[in-house]
């Protein structure tokens, strides 16, 4: 839901299902067949467990950072793992990158032009993502929802962001 200044959206967790949901209905009906998932950790991790379930595809996982911890984190500069996580094999083929957002673009656009860069055989890259703000630069190959006046999305999971072990267990009285 956006906030009446249009500046920050509230996402429940249904909603964030049902938008992972149909960002797989729109990567289906594409007819495009893919062999294997790279989601961008944090925030694509959801997103690409789901994908990899629903078209029963491998994940490998690649760690990025371009916020601080926390919510209304301000951004910083694009930190790229130099290792990408797979169980086995290596990432190859037509691969189909997914991040949660297209924000700035900045995170998309490094970890794609390194993957085509880098010593993979990948043959084709294809990118995915639940939102994308209007002052993205980059658009992805498959998203969902346009944010035209890119509003902070404050997604359902990141209580966890502040919450601690000793909030936790008074929340379970342990």
């Amino acid at each position: 839901m956006l906030s009446e200044d249009g500046k920050n959206m509230y996402v429940s967790w249904d909603e964030y299902h049902a938008l992972i949901e149909k960002l797989a209905l729109k990567i289906h009906k594409s007819g495009w067949e893919f062999d294997q998932i790279l989601c961008l950790a944090r925030g694509g991790t959801r997103p690409g467990d789901v994908l990899s379930r629903v078209f029963d595809r491998p994940l490998a996982i690649m760690s990025t950072s371009s916020y601080a911890s926390g919510a209304n984190a301000e951004r910083s500069r694009v930190e790229i793992a130099h290792y990408i996580t797979m169980p086995r094999g290596e990432l190859s083929g037509r691969v189909l990158l997914v991040d949660d957002l297209a924000d700035s673009g900045e995170t998309l656009r490094a970890v794609a032009d390194r993957l085509r860069a880098g010593p993979l055989n990948i043959t084709e890259l294809r990118t995915a993502v639940i939102w994308v703000k209007g002052i993205s630069t980059v658009l992805p190959d498959y998203y969902v929802e346009m944010l035209p006046s890119s509003p902070w999305i404050h997604q359902p999971f990141e209580e966890y962001d502040t919450l601690r072990p000793a909030k936790l267990a008074e929340r379970w009285k342990f």
